[in-house]
């Protein structure tokens, strides 16, 4: 079973992470990215969704128009685990990629 990050893990954890947040007093982090388009957010889902199936840790997210909202969290360990850290640096990656897209080569990025 995964255990939950105490408190000074995860805060170590997120100033690793850009933006994300904790949310519920540490019981999940979030995050949302704004795309330039609805197509750019929906291929950052796409992207995720993939690693998420590989890993089976499925996030809480919404997608309104060119904007994801990302909730994290671990049920079997009642918060965040070192899970939702990975699933949160991938999610980067992949941000980082569709936000550069045409600026750096693919093969550059290791996910």
């Amino acid at each position: 079973m995964v255990e939950k990050l105490t408190p000074t893990e995860r805060k170590e954890a997120l100033t690793a992470l850009t933006f994300w947040n904790e949310s519920d007093k540490g019981g999940s982090i979030t995050k949302s990215y704004q795309f330039e388009t609805f197509t750019d957010a929906f291929d950052f889902m796409k992207q995720v969704a993939e690693f998420i199936e590989e890993i089976n840790h499925h996030p809480t997210w919404t997608n309104t128009h060119n904007k994801v909202t990302v909730i994290l969290t671990t049920h079997d360990a009642g918060g965040v685990s070192a899970k939702d850290i990975a699933l949160a640096h991938h999610m980067e990656k992949v941000a980082y990629f569709i936000f550069n897209r045409g600026t750096i080569d693919p093969s550059d990025l290791i996910f």
